[in-house]
C-alpha cells in the first residue's frame, strides 16, 4: 500500500503542476507533509535546499530522496517514475499524433513556426548567460571560455559533457 501512496504522492502533483519542478513543489509539499505526514515542513525545506544544491531537475531529486526515505530503493524508483510519468505519457501521445500527421500541411507549417521560435528562445537564453558571465567573471574570462568551448565543440568534436566538466574545472581553479 505504501508504494501506491508514494506513486500517487508524486504522480498527481506532477500531472497537475504545469510549469515543471518549481510549479509542482508546493503540490508535492502538500502531499508528503500534509496528506501523508512522511516529513515535516522543516524537513521538506531541508530536502528542497539539498535538491537545489545539486544539478538536475528539482522534482526528481526530491522524489528520489523522499521515496527512498519512505519506501527504500523500490520507493525511490516508484517516486522517480511517478514524477516523470506524466511528461513521458504526454510526450508519447503527442509524438504519435505528430507522427501520424507528419505529412499534413498544418504540421509542416507548425514545424516551420516552432523551430525558429525555439532558436530565438535559445539565443535569448545564451545572451542572458553571456551577460551573467560578463558581470560575474569579466569580459576577458567570458571570451576565453566561449572561444575555447567553441573550438572544443566544433573544431575538435569533443563531447559536450567533457566541455562542461572542463568549464567547471576552469571555474573552480581560476574563478573562485
Amino acid at each position: 500500500m505504501i508504494y501506491l501512496q508514494i506513486f500517487f504522492a508524486f504522480f498527481i502533483p506532477n500531472i497537475v503542476g504545469y510549469g515543471g519542478g518549481p510549479a509542482s513543489i508546493p503540490l508535492i509539499e502538500h502531499e508528503v507533509v500534509n496528506r501523508y505526514g512522511w516529513v515535516t515542513t522543516s524537513e521538506f525545506s531541508e530536502i528542497l535546499a539539498l535538491g537545489n544544491s545539486l544539478p538536475g531537475p528539482i522534482a526528481t531529486k526530491m522524489a528520489g530522496y523522499i521515496g527512498f526515505e519512505v519506501g527504500g530503493a523500490i520507493g525511490a524508483v516508484i517516486a522517480e517514475f511517478a514524477t516523470i510519468a506524466p511528461s513521458l505519457i504526454l510526450m508519447i501521445v503527442l509524438l504519435q499524433l505528430i507522427f501520424r500527421h507528419k505529412d499534413s500541411p498544418r504540421v509542416k507549417r507548425l514545424s516551420k513556426i516552432v523551430v525558429p521560435t525555439v532558436a530565438i528562445l535559445m539565443a535569448g537564453l545564451t545572451f542572458d548567460f553571456f551577460q551573467t558571465s560578463i558581470s560575474s567573471n569579466g569580459v576577458l574570462q567570458t571570451i576565453i571560455i566561449a572561444i575555447i568551448s567553441l573550438l572544443l565543440l566544433e573544431k575538435w568534436k569533443v563531447h559536450p559533457a567533457f566541455v562542461i566538466v572542463g568549464g567547471l574545472a576552469y571555474g573552480a581553479i581560476f574563478l573562485s
